[in-house]
This record gives C-alpha cells, structure tokens and sequence, in this order.
C-alpha cells in the first residue's frame, strides 16, 4: 500500500481516536482491512522528516501568507516517556515548567502564524547522541548539536523556502546574543524574545555608545515602560520592555521583552509577542487531539514517524478550524460525541438481541 495513504490513515486515526494509538487498534477500526504489520511496517521503515513536513504545508502556508502580519514561532515541548526505554531520543530534559529533569522525548517546532492560522513547517527532535561520563562517574548523553544552532537552521530554512513573515518570536531561552545577530544581521529580520532578568544592559550615552552595565532589573522600568539600550556582547541597539500581570491565581509576574524594532512603541511589541502564545497551544493539542503521547512506540523509527504524524494531524485540525469555525477541542469531541453515540445504539441492539432486561 501507498506510504501517503497509510500516512493519512494513520493520521485521521490519531485525531479520531481516544485511547492508545497502536497498530492493532488501527487494524480493528478498519475491520482488519489493513493488517496490523502493515502498519508497524509503515512506522518502523518510513524516514519522514522537517523536509517532508514543509513540503505538505508549503501550499497552505502560501495560499495565507500575509508579510505584514506573519510572525514564525519557535518553541519546544517534551513528551514524558517515564516508563519507555532510554534512547538517543528518549533520555532526560530539563522541563521550565516543571522545573526539573523529566524523561522523554523533546521536540522543537517553528510554526509560521497568519492572523489566526498557525502551521508548522519545521522540526527536529532533539537527538541526545553523544554518550560521556561526568564528574561523579555517571554515564550521561548530550546533543552534538545545541537547541539554539536548530534554531538559527530552522530561520535559516524558512527563509530560503521563502516564507513570509515580519517577526521570530521566542522565549527567553533563545535570547542568545548568536540568534539576536542573525536575526538581525542575517535575515534582516524583526525579533521579539523574553528576557532573564539577569541579562546585563548598558544605557546609551550622548554619543549613542554603550556605558556601564547594569542588571536589567536595576533599571526600574514601569509598567509598559520601553526603553531603548545595549545588551552586552550585542553589536546593536535594542529596545526593552517591561509588562507586569497577574496570573490565574492572582500572584503577580512580570514579564521583560527585547526586540530590535527600537521605534515601535512598547504596548505594540507586547501585542506582537502575545502572538507566540498560540505555540502553547499546538503543543496542548498535538498532545490530546493529535495522540501525540498515546503512542506505545519503542524504537527511536517508529517513535520519530509517529510524533511526524501526530504534527501532521495538528496540521489537519488547524484547516478544518478554518473551514468549520470550530477550534480542535471542538472539533475532537464533536468525534468522541459521534462514537459514544454510535456505541450507545450498538449496545442497545445487542440488548435487544438477547432480551436483555434488568430492572
């Protein structure tokens, strides 16, 4: 059988199941008109790669581009693996939101956003290939290549591929002085990433020159507050920007942004990188409408066709979005609705086949 029809079959399944997403259920949902070795076949031989994932989205992304409005949003996410063997692709990450180490596979994205269309149109599973032991014996693994080099390759892609878009638009994790000059001097780009507040910044004196460094935070900005500086080892003036929130749980927080567009106001740049926001939830959705974590895949092959396939099925939901008004939360239970439905009338046939009463 074709690898694209198998890879649409195998996609629509992802969206449309609930559970585990095996080759068995698969053939059974079918009615075993595909074997499942078929199938285990197809995820353990396929080789999909970002390349192949651009070129499935580069129809779409350029019957929406709009280069005033597309911004390209890069952020990675960890699937948990706990209980999967450790591989080159199943090993241990540092989690922000968790604040500690977890074990499972991590994945950085770079989706390119026009107004409320989000597409991916690149990716790399982050490849822990080198084993060493550290400073207390223990064999540890670590990238040959680091996040922030995928980075710049991912820019770097997406503008050879001619994607149009005004801003990058980061976390403070690819705050690097290295992606800030690429962004800038490379690309002749617009960026706009948070900011640690232990990044050192220099005032600019009357000669336009840095002068001293000082914490970000000893700057005192108000709320919405933009200032322009330099950030040291920064061969240019940035703008920075101060924006205070409260949480959902009514604690406070305070968020610092940097861009190289030193003219716009400070309120604009805050309502550019609310954009990066919608990354949040492409990764919430690959995970529960796309069966993203619902794999019980055990090779390093299978597991990278599948999250291929998972990012696709993302893909899927985010045109239909388009087309139905629903977002995917909707749009999946509308599915999981449709299957209980269908479920309900078929116990009450076999009920009805048995004379089945209780009271």
């Amino acid at each position: 059988m074709q690898q694209e029809h198998l890879l649409d079959i195998y996609t629509d399944y992802l969206i449309s199941q609930n559970h585990h997403a095996t080759a068995t259920g698969l053939s059974a949902v079918l009615d075993h008109q595909i074997s499942h070795d078929q199938i285990t076949r197809f995820l353990n031989k396929s080789e999909f790669s970002s390349k192949d994932l651009w070129l499935r989205m580069k129809k779409h992304v350029h019957q929406h581009e709009n280069k005033d409005e597309g911004v390209l949003i890069i952020d990675d996410t960890i699937e948990e693996k706990p209980y999967t063997d450790e591989n080159k692709i199943v090993c241990w990450h540092y989690a922000h939101s968790k604040n500690c180490q977890v074990k499972g596979i991590n994945i950085l994205s770079c989706l390119v956003r026009y107004g409320d269309l989000a597409l991916p149109i690149s990716f790399e599973i982050i490849q822990k290939d080198e084993e060493y032991i550290d400073r207390l014996g223990k064999k540890r693994r670590r990238s040959s290549i680091s996040k922030n080099k995928l980075f710049r390759e991912m820019l770097g892609q997406a503008a050879k591929n001619q994607v149009k878009f005004g801003y990058v638009l980061a976390d403070s994790w690819f705050a690097s002085k290295e992606n800030m000059v690429y962004i800038e001097r490379v690309l002749g780009r617009k960026f706009i990433f948070g900011l640690k507040t232990n990044r050192l910044v220099a005032l600019i004196d009357q000669e336009g020159k840095a002068g001293k460094y000082q914490d970000l935070e000893s700057l005192h900005l108000k709320d919405n507050e933009k200032k322009v500086v330099f950030l040291k080892d920064v061969p240019f003036a940035v703008a920075i920007v101060k924006k205070e929130f409260t949480n959902e749980d009514q604690s406070k927080g305070t968020l610092y942004l940097v861009s190289n567009e030193v003219e716009q106001e400070g309120d604009m740049l805050f309502s550019i990188y609310q954009r990066r926001w919608r990354v949040e939830e492409y990764h919430k959705s690959i995970k529960e409408n796309a069966s993203l974590a619902k794999s019980p895949t055990k090779v390093v092959q299978s597991q990278s066709n599948h999250i291929f396939a998972a990012i696709i099925s993302y893909t899927k939901l985010e045109l239909l979005k388009v087309t139905t008004c629903l977002n995917h939360f909707a749009l999946k239970y509308k599915l999981i609705l449709k299957a209980n439905q269908v479920a309900f009338l078929e116990l009450q046939a076999i009920k009805s086949k048995l004379e089945l009463c209780v009271t």
